[in-house]
């Protein structure tokens, strides 16, 4: 798949999600199939860049490319500033949030609340497209409520601003993630404009992922939610395209040993502290996704990284005898 002048190796993609897809996390994707991963956005307000958090964000070394950044902001000139400072720290894809339902973000008439001003929309569009030399994406909600779906408007002003490709998640800012994701609408964008199109929304297994693919004739799809805990999610659905065939689950053992690496690299990303804390969610996520949720008590309440590790660690290891002793 292309983006502008760059060559993706497949049209599967991570979704941008604020507090989940850290460096760590989108390596770990792009590892387990996945053909891009957009970082979680950033703000256009400089000022706000000194902190840990949006510090952590603006890392990208020694992340897998193309590096795609996601920038969030309602101010042209900012939004241009900061594309070309991310675009000179070594992002080769620029991607402006016009999706985000967040009510903080759409408070400062940022994410899908900027689908409200068709004019700020394009002032956005041409700013940022004129200030950088890479391909600059965009990401929409299909409207602001179901009075006002106008992601065809959006979608034309997108292609004629110079936007490379277009993310629509199928849902209104007023929908939330509830409700039926409108892939009918997706499909007409498709129809109707140039630029590749990508799918976003309820994509959970590899039949969605085909189902989507198939109905809509879009260029792409984009997981969101359903890689949480789920990571090889992407390595399943390249599988089902390749071969036609559902793909086998992941063992246990291998979920401990994904979980493990996940966690050794939140560490040193992060810090000890931060790391363990943010090390603790993404446990969680595991755990409901594949009903391991015994040992979970007893991991949250651990202070250190080597101690978390241990615990994770013994858990598996226990749970790989048992398994061995069943097959006996």
């Amino acid at each position: 798949m292309q983006i502008g002048d760059i060559t993706l190796e497949n049209n599967l993609f991570l979704a941008p999600m604020a507090g989940v897809t850290d460096k760590p996390f989108r390596n770990l994707c792009r590892q387990l199939g996945a053909g891009l991963a957009v970082s979680e956005m950033v703000t256009a307000n400089t000022a706000l860049w000194h902190t840990s958090k949006t510090r952590h964000r603006l890392d990208h070394e020694g992340e897998k490319v193309p590096c795609a950044v996601q920038i969030a902001g309602a101010d042209p000139e900012m939004l241009a500033n900061a594309a070309r400072l991310n675009a000179d720290a070594g992002a080769q894809i620029i991607d402006i949030n016009m999706g985000c339902p967040a009510k903080k973000v759409c408070g400062l008439m940022a994410g899908s609340a900027l689908l409200k001003d068709e004019l700020l929309v394009k002032k956005i569009l041409d700013a940022v497209v004129a200030a950088v030399d890479i391909p600059v994406t965009l990401k929409i909600r299909t409207g602001w409520d179901k009075q006002s779906r106008n992601a065809m408007k959006i979608a034309k002003l997108a292609e004629d601003s110079g936007i490379k490709m277009l993310t629509i998640h199928g849902r209104t800012r007023a929908c939330g993630y509830k409700g039926n994701v409108e892939y009918e609408t997706v499909k007409e964008i498709k129809s109707r404009i140039s630029i590749p199109v990508v799918a976003n929304g309820d994509i959970k297994t590899p039949f969605d992922a085909v189902k989507v693919l198939e109905e809509t004739a879009v260029d792409g799809i984009m997981v969101g939610r359903a890689a949480q805990g789920n990571p090889w999610l992407f390595r399943e659905i390249k599988y089902y395209l390749d071969h036609g065939e559902p793909p086998a689950r992941p063992t246990l053992q291998e979920v401990g040993q994904i979980m493990l690496a996940h966690m050794r690299n939140l560490h040193t990303f992060y810090g000890e502290y931060t790391g363990v804390r943010v090390a603790r969610k993404h446990i969680g996520w595991y755990c409901k996704q594949h009903g391991i949720k015994l040992f979970l008590q007893k991991v949250y309440k651990v202070e250190s990284a080597d101690e978390q590790l241990l615990v994770v660690e013994d858990f598996f290891s226990k749970q790989h005898e048992i398994e061995e002793e069943k097959a006996a």
